[in-house]
């Protein structure tokens, strides 16, 4: 039997309600094109490859559920822990995963992409997701251009490795350093393409050796290995350096003392950032001694900070390499210590300022949010937060004079559950205002009434009146101001209460830092668009990447950076700098952070140039005489 393997039956699958009959499941099966379905097994058969086909794996596993119910699971995308998932276009356009598993993209039964969350739904394919166990499974097992069978019957996943799979893998990676070698050459005048040529060429020689060598497995597989690592680096060379694009990192601080904070800051200078979103005040906690949190009772500063104040470090050895220093603020979001561990935290002193679920509304003590790493929120309802979190910045502004403040956590919780159980805000300052204003206690109200939406719109004002107050206070004082959004506009503003429009509209902010959650280019795209098809032209775009903190392929970076460039971003945020490792820091020096590497081309053409002029004028010369 020929290699030519089923795409069978998928629309079926798809239209197909999972509660099916028995006898129907039959016709659900992915079986060999040739083989009539009714006469096939309902285990799939094990691949029987071409003359010319080498078999390098296979491996089969079983998978717990196909497209999920998102609303009976308090996991994004209905993907709970250590589960195999399976999407399908049924579902919807994109899987809607968090960062922490991975996913491989099948079209028909070949694996296009490997990702990492909420992946884009092919039309005409599937989506593999995984978390812990799950997700090792697919890291080991899948690579993009394997050979992917499912049994519904089963439950079993079939992924085979085969000499085919390499060569898909090192063809789809050449033409995709084509596509952006021949943009840029198109598109940017004196953009100097020979390093990423060169290394297509490489790539290019490699296939076909390879090809020439399809019974040999041994030389097969080391050639293809060497096109696909020569077409990386064609990827990871073909980005320009953009001078005037901000190249920024999140960055939570470990470092105990002045010495260990310049040798990070080498290496952030090293690695061509030139911005740093520096975590400041998190978990409900200072890293510098802070005067505020002192005079409201509250830990003065992280302890392990104790004696050392390292903002003052951070910011003013920083400055000296030229890097801007934002500050990065978790605004209602106060860690998942519960509060009696800590007789000085937040809600320890202020336990009336804790937020709360409808459900939980007359117990006593803030909420966990199960959906939030079982964290707690501090009320956007109540004046005095507001007050207090003001204050604090003020305080930092004031004393550091940092280059930006970027809002975090500028929402509620997150509401994943159907239903109104779920909602956050049911706090007593809270219902007891909503109660003036509209005369009914919003603990009363369900979805279908009409105050629903009322209840809604008072607790986006809530997050929105302190956006534009910080706004406000950071205008004031010449600093620079982003918010964290999330960008599916409908999300935020159904699960978060996250009116990132109006603040784009009213111009409370200067820049947007959206979560782009997600390895796969497509889906960042889309949401990209999203983003800026509603937001207003003032607003600034700097793109959340989290390619480094879910374990992405370094190309995958330069790919989303690149995407980000042809989309018109002010720039990029990586997520986060302790998860970008050398391997990732390295291929952004390979070009696309790495100016004085352009710089040095540039001179190199313009030397190569001259050179060949003095040629021609010495051959002319010669022929004259």
């Amino acid at each position: 039997m020929k290699l030519r393997y089923l795409t069978i039956l998928l629309l079926a699958l798809f239209l197909t309600p999972l509660c099916v009959y028995a006898n129907d499941i039959d016709s659900m099966i992915f079986y060999p094109q040739e083989v009539p379905v009714q006469d096939s097994p309902k285990v799939f058969a094990p691949l029987s490859a071409n003359n010319e086909e080498i078999i390098f794996k296979q491996n089969t596993r079983k998978f717990d559920s196909i497209d999920p119910s998102f609303s009976a699971s308090i996991y994004p995308g209905g993907r709970g822990a250590d589960k195999l998932v399976i999407y399908t276009p049924n579902f919807g356009l994109h899987t809607g995963t968090n960062e922490f598993g991975t996913e491989a993209i099948v079209e028909e039964n070949t694996v296009t992409t490997l990702s990492g969350a909420d992946s884009t739904i092919p039309k005409n394919g599937i989506v593999i997701s995984g978390h812990g166990t799950a997700k090792k499974w697919i890291t080991q097992n899948i690579t993009v251009g394997s050979k992917v069978y499912i049994d519904i019957m089963n439950k079993t996943i079939t992924v085979y490795t085969t000499s085919e799979s390499y060569t898909y893998e090192a063809k789809a990676k050449i033409e995709e350093a084509l596509s952006i070698m021949n943009y840029y050459k198109n598109n940017l005048p004196n953009y100097n393409y020979n390093l990423p040529n060169s290394h297509i060429q490489t790539a290019q020689n490699y296939l076909k050796i390879a090809d020439n060598e399809k019974q040999n497995s041994i030389i097969l597989r080391q050639y293809t290995q060497e096109a696909i690592d020569a077409a990386n680096m064609a990827i990871k060379t073909s980005l320009p350096y953009v001078k005037n694009e901000l190249k920024g990192t999140w960055i939570r601080p470990t470092e105990l003392t002045k010495e260990q904070i310049i040798a990070t800051l080498d290496k952030i200078e090293d690695a061509g950032f030139n911005n740093i979103f520096l975590e400041t005040y998190f978990h409900g906690k200072t890293i510098f001694p802070s005067k505020t949190m002192n005079k409201y009772g509250f830990t003065v500063q992280y302890e392990k900070f104790n004696e050392f104040d390292p903002l003052e470090v951070w910011i003013k050895e920083a400055h000296k390499r030229d890097i801007k220093v934002h500050i990065w603020f978790q605004s209602f979001y106060v860690g998942n210590q519960p509060p009696e561990y800590n007789p000085s935290s937040i809600l320890s002193v202020r336990p009336e300022w804790g937020n709360k679920t409808k459900k939980f509304a007359d117990k006593p003590g803030a909420t966990k949010a199960a959906a939030e790493h079982n964290g707690y929120f501090i009320d956007p309802a109540n004046p005095e937060v507001q007050d207090f979190l003001l204050e604090l910045l003020d305080e930092i502004i004031t004393t550091y004079k940092p280059d930006g403040i970027n809002l975090d956590y500028i929402r509620y919780p997150n509401a994943n559950v159907a239903g109104d159980i779920n909602s956050w805000g049911y706090t007593e300052y809270a219902r007891n205002d909503f109660k003036l204003l509209h005369g009914t206690d919003p603990i009363e109200l369900t979805t279908s009434d009409v105050l629903w939406l009322d209840w809604n719109q008072y607790r986006r004002n809530n997050i929105t009146n302190f956006v534009k107050k910080a706004g406000k206070l950071c205008r004031s004082k010449n600093i620079y101001i982003s918010t964290v959004i999330f960008p599916d506009i409908a999300s935020a503003l159904a699960s978060k209460q996250q009116d990132w429009r109006n603040w784009s509209a009213n111009d409370y902010v200067d820049g947007f830092t959206p979560l782009f959650l997600t390895n796969d280019s497509n889906m960042l795209v889309s949401m990209m668009n999203d983003v800026m098809r509603i937001k207003s032209p003032q607003t600034e775009l700097f793109a959340g990447l989290f390619i480094t903190f879910m374990g992405g392929a370094p190309e995958d970076l330069i790919r989303q950076i690149y995407q980000t460039r042809m989309m018109n971003s002010n720039g990029v945020i990586i997520f986060d700098y302790a998860h970008t490792t050398p391997v990732y820091t390295t291929t952004l020096m390979a070009s696309a952070f790495n100016e004085e590497k352009q710089k040095n081309q540039c001179i190199a053409e313009k030397q190569k140039k001259k050179w060949w002029q003095k040629r021609k004028k010495k051959k002319k010369s010669v022929q004259e005489k």
